[in-house]
């Protein structure tokens, strides 16, 4: 797919980009108040973005996770989560939520997910995920329409080295 065609929205209007950014900052400063390690954190944007079909921060994410110490095998089981043995209660916590928050359209947080979920994380844990996953939902957006290109892992330039290094956001 090319996306010669399409509107780079985080370079046609920077001051919004900025302002998501700027966001996603805040939100990154309330996940570490509550205690959210960067594991738990990559995890679920990985995930948010498999469900969604953003090939851009998947990229990006798994970058992030592998300096966070996540091993591929782990990132690997991501798609098959519930019945893989490598998650802590926490992190499947967290990635049924974020599979609540990717699909919000259907059923919303369902009081079944929300219960199971709060039955786990604390309230300041489920806030700081649920801003995480709006997060990350709003940079997929923009990715995909935008069809931000995924370059081979050892050719990533400008932007994507910018956001692999957590700069662009």
């Amino acid at each position: 797919m090319t996306n010669e065609r399409r509107v780079h929205l985080s370079r046609s209007a920077p001051p919004a980009y900025q302002a998501l950014s700027a966001f996603s900052k805040t939100v990154g400063g309330i996940s570490a108040e509550a205690g959210i390690d960067d594991r738990l954190k990559e995890l679920v944007q990985i995930h948010t973005s498999q469900l969604n079909g953003c090939a851009y921060c998947v990229r990006v994410h798994v970058e992030r996770a592998e300096k966070a110490g996540v091993t591929l095998d782990t990132i690997a089981q991501l798609p098959v989560w519930r019945d893989s043995g490598v998650f802590t209660e926490r992190e499947r916590a967290g990635l049924e939520l974020a599979e609540a928050f990717a699909f919000i359209a259907e059923d919303g947080i369902s009081d079944d997910v929300y219960d199971r979920v709060g039955g786990i994380l604390s309230e300041q844990e489920y806030v700081a995920l649920s801003w995480i996953l709006v997060s990350i939902n709003a940079f997929n957006r923009i990715a995909i329409a935008g069809r931000y290109a995924v370059p081979p892992r050892d050719d990533l330039a400008g932007e994507d080295r910018d956001a692999a290094a957590g700069r662009a956001w």
